[in-house]
């Protein structure tokens, strides 16, 4: 849908919008970057799109121009009016919803599975992602499109044996297909942060039966909160952990980092669902 709309620049001046650093906004200008990071996802005509986070709505622009029906969750009640001037250009294509992303119930806003495509604010990010990974399975999402700091992204695609490997890498690896769809340089930001960022995309897969999520968790954050220690002494606070390693073969002198993902899975597997 092709809509001529003002610079980004001028609809914030006009409503004297400034990033906020206590809600971790930095601003996206760019409209090629914007289209390019939209497309991510694939197709978005007529498709549902969960945009949190959006500020006066430079990727929301971009999604809608792709034909995304978008449902834009904003904490910061200063760019509501920017955003509502750009749903009057989108009739019946964009709702907006002030809220908090972490209170708000967004699977209940959709009937059918959503595409979420966000630039994250970097204070919720991380809490928001794990949230979205660890519900039910198949989950109500369909893919997410994500923007981090690019550490964040190192986390979360990171294998077995790298500095970056740990907790976040084994919750979006054992049920979903996660890869660096691209960088994004600091420059490209207003105000430009300290860091490099990255979109991460990712896809649910069907995941390995048997395997308790809460389970899951509590072997990861054990493991990687110990990193250090070797897993006969990290583990060693999870009920059935240790048994489960030498049931599975699983040398109980490694650490976590060197653990696959699929290892992970056999152990929170092979716990008793009593412990």
């Amino acid at each position: 849908m092709s809509v001529s709309l003002p610079p980004l620049r001028d609809v914030i001046a006009r409503h004297g919008l400034s990033a906020s650093k206590a809600l971790g906004q930095n601003f996206l200008f760019d409209g090629q970057l914007l289209a390019r990071i939209a497309a991510i996802p694939g197709d978005l005509t007529d498709a549902e799109v969960l945009e949190v986070g959006p500020g006066p709505g430079g990727l929301t622009r971009a999604l809608l121009a792709a034909g995304a029906d978008v449902t834009a969750i904003e904490r910061d009640r200063r760019c509501i009016p920017a955003l509502l001037e750009l749903g009057e250009a989108y009739p019946g294509k964009l709702r907006v919803i002030e809220g908090d992303a972490l209170e708000v119930d967004a699977p209940a806003l959709f009937a059918e599975r959503p595409h979420i495509v966000s630039n994250l604010p970097y204070n919720v990010g991380t809490a928001l992602l794990v949230g979205w990974l660890t519900g039910a399975w198949q989950p109500w999402w369909q893919s997410l499109t994500l923007m981090f700091q690019r550490e964040v992204a190192k986390r979360i695609v990171a294998q077995p044996g790298s500095d970056h490997y740990g907790r976040l890498a084994v919750l979006a690896q054992w049920r979903s297909a996660a890869r660096i769809a691209m960088p994004v340089h600091r420059s490209a930001f207003t105000p430009p942060p300290k860091v490099m960022s990255a979109v991460v995309h990712i896809t649910p897969i069907e995941p390995p039966e048997g395997v308790r999520v809460d389970v899951l968790e509590r072997v990861t954050a054990a493991a990687f909160g110990q990193r250090r220690k070797m897993l006969r002494q990290s583990l060693k606070s999870v009920p059935g952990a240790l048994d489960a390693l030498d049931t599975l073969g699983i040398d109980p002198t490694r650490r976590a980092e060197t653990i696959s993902v699929a290892d992970f899975v056999a152990i929170a597997r092979t716990i008793p669902s009593r412990s």
